[in-house]
C-alpha cells in the first residue's frame, strides 16, 4: 500500500480495495489486515457510523455534476440490473429528480460536505486529478501519513492514468460480464474525460442543469471544474 505494487499487480482491484456496499469475503471489515482499504458510492445516510469516531480516513473524490450524468447515462444502457434510458434527455430528468442509484448528485455531496466535520474527511476533485495526478498522489499520501519516495510517486502515477487503467484487465472490470454488464455495450471505463457533456447537453438543458445547480450548491463552497482546454 506503500506504492510497491507487486502484489496488486496480481490481484482484482476491487478485491485489493473492495467495494462497501457489495457482500463478499473481501468486503469483511473485520477480516482484513490494517490498513484496511474500501471504496464506496454510499450517501452520507448509509455509511457506516463507526467512520465517525475519526480513527479512518476518508477521501471523497467528486467530480462535476454534468460530466456525472453522461458517465451514469452511458454505465444504464452498459449495467444489465439498471434500466436503460430511452435517450439523454429523458435520463437527465431522472438524475436531476435523484431518481438513481445512492441519492441525487446533489444530496450526496452536500450532504458529506455538510457533515465533514464527523469525519477525518479530505475533498478532492476528479477534474484536479485529471489536470495534475502526481500532485493528487502526493496530497492522498500526505493525508494518509504515508512517506513515499519519487520513485514510488512515479509508479503510483504512471499506474493510476486513466488510460492505463482502462488497459489493464485487473483494473478495468473486463472480467466482469453477464449478466452484471453487457459488454458488447461498452466497456466499464468509457472515456474518463472532463467536459464531455457538451456532446450530450442541449443548450436549454445546460442553462436549466446551471440554475438548479447554483440553487442546490450555493452552500458548498467547493471548487468546480467543467472543461479543461487542451
Amino acid at each position: 500500500m506503500d506504492g510497491d505494487l507487486q502484489t496488486e499487480e496480481c490481484e482484482l482491484s476491487y478485491s485489493v480495495v473492495p467495494w462497501l456496499e457489495f457482500t463478499s469475503k473481501e468486503s469483511k471489515t473485520d477480516d482484513r489486515p490494517s490498513p484496511r482499504l474500501f471504496v464506496t458510492h454510499l450517501p452520507y445516510q448509509l455509511i457506516p457510523k463507526a467512520l465517525k469516531n475519526k480513527k479512518a480516513k476518508v477521501i471523497y473524490v467528486y467530480r462535476n455534476p454534468k460530466d456525472v450524468a453522461v458517465s451514469y447515462y452511458h454505465f444504464h444502457k452498459f449495467a444489465n440490473y439498471l434500466e436503460t434510458p430511452e435517450n439523454f434527455g429523458a435520463f437527465l430528468q431522472t438524475f436531476l429528480n435523484g431518481q438513481v442509484d445512492y441519492d441525487s448528485w446533489f444530496n450526496h455531496v452536500w450532504n458529506w460536505y455538510n457533515h465533514r466535520h464527523e469525519f477525518n474527511i479530505m475533498f478532492q476533485s476528479y477534474e484536479e486529478m485529471i489536470k495534475d495526478l502526481r500532485v493528487a498522489v502526493l496530497k492522498f499520501s500526505n493525508f494518509l501519513g504515508r512517506s513515499l519516495d519519487n520513485k514510488r510517486v512515479d509508479t503510483i502515477v504512471e499506474r493510476s492514468t486513466f488510460k492505463n487503467m482502462k488497459s489493464n484487465p485487473k483494473s478495468n472490470y473486463e472480467n466482469v460480464g453477464f449478466p452484471i454488464f453487457n459488454n458488447s455495450v461498452a466497456r466499464f471505463m468509457r472515456k474518463g474525460t472532463v467536459g464531455d457533456w457538451k456532446h450530450h447537453f442541449t443548450v436549454a438543458e445546460n442553462e436549466m442543469f446551471d440554475r438548479i445547480f447554483e440553487e442546490e450548491m450555493k452552500n458548498v463552497p467547493l471548487k468546480y471544474t467543467w472543461e479543461i482546454s487542451d
